[in-house]
Order: structure tokens, then sequence, then C-alpha cells
């Protein structure tokens, strides 16, 4: 694609606004123009997601209008009369892009369920289910910093599309120009020819009765709710007013919230990089929490479909869990309830990524149960809950990735935070009734289960020359893998490019039944291992570690000798 033609047709085209064009003759470095224009904004299973700027590589409302145009046809094309339920966060543009996407829907024909202001990412997904739309849109870039958004577009399960889907859309993108090919109709003129309508509170509250129903010890929750003491934030963004709901409508009576962090702003001021991850997003939080000493802290990202957890380390620190952490607590606590109610079975299965900790596998057996692993993203915990429903070979009971996103339930098909805090304060009410926080309910799981340690390196790899350096290291690791790092073996490898396991020890290999990826898995002969992979969402390569110690201090100590070698193995410094 030649980027100086599309930079010269952006500044030139009457359609584009006056603003973007004055941004555009204000750039004067030419590597910056070349990222802009050098290919089109790439549509997946994640949709799209770029940097909010001018451009055919990044998000505006052109790109935007190509895109859905290219959803729109792909819709047409599956039958007559099509229907779609679009959702946006608090980001900046997030509802102009959502606008522009109902305009454009609209003007081809496809009725638009339009929300009327900001919702969580996972009530989209549900409302596609419960208003039985073929396809759904949320705009958002979840916790990424200020200058993102993204289009995620979700299937008529309420799951995000699935690869097939997502070529196919694009396809239709390709086809399509990005000014002469986009039809477009005024709002409120849908709205009279019924082709747009605002979503109402119906759906709210019907999402609210089914998150409701997901509480496990019931009585626990009518009788001692209202002793919990909780500081919740949503980070600027979607969450407040869901989770809010829910923790009241469950009978939390002592629920704080970080002023400074309540209201919805795109600019994220006092968070510059809105990540539930990041304990910087939490300080304020835990600034109060040595006045009020709650017994829990939570926060949920912009678009309210990742959640943080906050405990008590000792009596001066505070300790922001870890992904896996909280997954693990969850799973332990649910399966526990489970079979405290009599409900357990050997079907409830348990779904995480390949890149999660595989710590949960001796808690699955220790009840019976079973876990299953599938590629990196949510959308395959959401596929595998479609597959239970239609096999019945197994029970969907939750699911987890490492990177704070968590599901129970089979009436929302992605990660959910409104949920997730539902069962996180649920959790913390029964361990306060036995005398513990989280972090020492932890600690009795590492003790009986291993002392089990991650850790995610994240490296930069910024605009064409990045990815081609990221697909370049993966080629590396493919054609010449290890042998071993720093002495000890490695045992298996498992490429989900090629869906080929290699067992390195007995030189043997088999196929791998899980879609194709660019991501590369080495397990150790002591059972470390680490996974190298492209993001699916950001301008980096990711490499995640797993550990087991005898303790924790061996564990962290482990880990941080095993970090250092593999980086080196990788060729990252």
């Amino acid at each position: 694609m030649d980027y100086k033609q599309g930079y010269n047709r952006w500044l030139t085209e009457e359609k584009v606004e006056d603003g973007l064009k004055v941004e555009l003759q204000q750039l004067t470095d030419e590597k910056e123009i070349e990222d802009r224009f050098y290919k089109n904004l790439e549509f997946g299973t994640g949709g799209l997601r770029g940097k909010i700027a001018a451009g055919s590589n990044r998000m505006n409302v052109h790109t935007i209008g190509k895109a859905t145009q290219g959803l729109a046809t792909y819709l047409l094309k599956q039958k007559a009369n099509p229907s779609i339920a679009i959702a946006y966060d608090s980001r900046n543009m997030s509802k102009e892009f959502a606008d522009t996407a109902a305009s454009v829907l609209s003007a081809n024909g496809v009725k638009v369920f339009l929300y009327p202001s900001l919702r969580p990412t996972p009530m989209l997904s549900f409302t596609v289910r419960h208003l039985e739309t073929d396809a759904g849109i949320v705009i958002t870039a979840s916790h990424n910093p200020k200058i993102y958004n993204g289009y995620k577009v979700y299937g008529n399960d309420g799951g995000q599309i699935t690869d097939e889907a997502a070529k196919e859309i694009l396809g239709f993108i390709d086809e399509t120009d990005v000014f002469e090919g986009v039809q477009t109709i005024e709002l409120e003129v849908a709205e009279e020819k019924g082709l747009l309508e605002y979503i109402t509170e119906e759906v709210d509250k019907a999402y609210y009765n089914q998150v409701s129903a997901l509480s496990i010890r019931k009585e626990l929750i009518e009788e001692k709710a209202a002793g919990l003491k909780i500081i919740y934030t949503p980070i600027h963004g979607s969450g407040n007013i869901p989770v809010r709901t829910m923790l009241e409508k469950l009978g939390y009576e002592q629920v704080e919230v970080v002023k400074e962090q309540e209201l919805p702003d795109g600019n994220f001021p006092t968070a510059p990089y809105p990540n539930p991850e990041d304990k910087k997003v939490f300080e304020l939080a835990i600034e109060m929490a040595k006045q009020t000493e709650p017994d829990l802290i939570f926060g949920t990202d912009p678009d309210c479909d990742r959640i943080g957890v906050v405990v008590k380390e000792n009596a001066t620190s505070y300790k922001v869990l870890t992904g896996n952490q909280v997954g693990i607590l969850l799973s332990d606590y649910i399966l526990n309830a489970r079979r405290e109610m009599g409900l357990l079975s050997n079907q409830d299965t348990i779904v995480k990524t390949i890149v999660t900790s595989d710590m949960v596998k001796p808690i699955a057996t220790h009840y019976g149960t079973q876990v299953m692993d599938v590629l990196t993203g949510f959308k395959y915990i959401g596929e595998k809950i479609k597959e239970f429903g239609e096999t019945k070979t197994n029970n969907f009971v939750f699911g987890y990735e490492e990177s704070y996103g968590y599901l129970a339930g089979e009436f929302v098909r992605d990660k959910d935070a409104v949920i997730a805090a539902v069962l996180i304060a649920e959790m913390a009410l029964y361990y306060k009734e036995k005398g513990k926080n989280l972090y020492e309910a932890l600690e009795d799981l590492f003790k009986q289960y291993g002392y089990y340690k991650e850790d995610l390196i994240s490296v930069e790899m910024d605009g064409k020359d990045g990815q081609e350096k990221i697909g370049a290291i993966l080629t590396a690791l493919r054609e010449n893998r290890p042998e071993q790092v720093n002495g000890v073996k490695v045992a298996t490898v498992e490429d989900y490019k090629l869906s080929t396991r290699y067992n390195c020890l007995a030189n043997t290999q088999e196929q791998i039944f899980l879609p194709t990826s660019n991501v590369m898995k080495f397990i150790l002969e002591d059972g470390n291992w680490f996974v190298v992979r492209p993001s699916g969402t950001e301008p980096k390569m990711k490499i995640y570690l797993s550990v087991i110690g005898k303790d924790m201090a061996d564990a962290q100590a482990t880990v941080k000798s095993f970090k250092k070698h593999v980086l080196a193995v990788v060729g990252v410094n």
C-alpha cells in the first residue's frame, strides 16, 4: 500500500473533516506518516483497535465507517432483515464511533438497538442474547491508555466472532472504499423509519436478575452481606452504576467509592494506564483504606470486563492480587461451595487459557472436576460454553484468564467484572466469617497445592518495524527450538501455529486440536514453562512465565532467575 498516495488522498478528500486534515498537515515525521497510512487498520477476531487519529491505520469515524459497511454487507449476506446491538464505554470518541456504526448499519437496512449511554462490554454480550440480535458491537479499548480506542464485534451467541467470520467480514471491508463505499443516515431519520431503537432499562434489569442468581451461598449473603466493608473504584469507566447496583441489590450496604475515579472520563486523569493489573490505579483506594480499614478493595477497568483485587498483606501494606491468584481463589471457592450445596459433578469444568497458571489443575483434581485449556482470548472460553451446551458432555462452572478476566454463568459469553465483583464479594464474606482475609485464604491454597508463581514480560515493539521483529523472533524459535533453559531440558514444545505438540525427550509429536495462532509454549522437565506470543491488541510481544517453588521465597527467586534465562533464549534484552 502506497502510504504517500493514501496520505495525499486524505488531505484532499471532501469527506475528511477539517480537524483531521489540519492534524495531518501538521505531521513532520515521515515515519509517523508512513505508520498511519502503510496499511489499513487490521480487523480480526478482536475487531479493530488502534490510536485515535487521522489515517487509514488509525481509529477515526472513517475507518469505523469502512469496517461497519463491511460488517453490514456480511450480515445482509447471512440473512434478510438482520439486527445488531451496540454499546460503548467511557473512552474519548466512544459515543461518536457508536453513533457512526449505528448510522452506517441503519443506512444499509440493518435494525440497530443502541444503548443511550455507556455500558460495560459484558452487558453488550448479554444484550445480543437477550434481544436475540444477529450481532453486536462494543466500542472500547479495554484498559489501554487514553490515546486508544477499539471496535469489538460479537456473534449471535454473544461471544466474540469466530476466526472464520472475521475473515469473511474482512473480505467485505477490503472491498469497501473508505469514503465512496460507506452508506450513512441521520440517526433521527433512522429512528423515524424504525431502523434504530434505543435500548431500555428493561434489558438492564434482566441482566441484574441473572447476575443475582449466580450467588451460591445465598443464606450467607442475606444474613451477613451488610457487615462487609468494600472500597470500589470504576477507574473512570462504565462499571460505576452496574457494579454498585448489584452490590446494593444483594445487600452490601457498606460500599465506598473512590470519588476521584467515580465519574466516566476518557482522559483517565488519575490513572494514565487504567489497568487494574497496575497497583498505581489503586493508590487513592489504598489511601482511603488506611482510614476506613475495609475487608475488600476492588476496581474495574474502563469497559468493566476486568477486575483487580487489593488485599491487606500485613498490618501496614496492601497487595494487588494477580489475575492468576484471583482465578485460583474463585475456582476453589466455587467448587467448594458447589460441593457443600450438593451441586458438584464430575462434569463440572473450569476453562482457562494456555498462558494461565496450572495451579487450578490440582485443585480441580481434589474436587473430582475437570480443567480445559484454550488459546489466549476470552472468546475461546465463550466458544467452549457454546460447545458444552451442544454436546452436554461438560458443565461450565467458571472460566478465567491471567489478565484479570473471569466469568460464571452462561448468559454472558465474555469476561464480566460485574459478575466477578459479586462473586469476589461473596467469597470475601465467606472467609471473613471464618476469620480470614483473601490473602490468608490464598496462603492456605499455596500450602495445600504448591507455590506457583507467574510473571509477564511485555516488550514494546511499535509500528511496522516492531511487527516484523515479533514475527522474526517467533520464526527463529520455531526453526531453532531451544533444547534447554539454564541447564534444564525442554520436555515439550507446543506450536499453536503448526498445531503440533513435540515431545522433545521421546522425539515424538501429536496434533493440538485448537485454532491456529502464532504462539509457542515451552515446558521444561521441572514443570516450569514459558510462552511467547504477539499481543492481539497492543504493539507488544508478550512472554509469560510460570514456576513452582518449595515455598513463596523459593518461587520468587526461581521466577526471577528463570526470567533472565528465558529472555536470553528468546533473544530480547
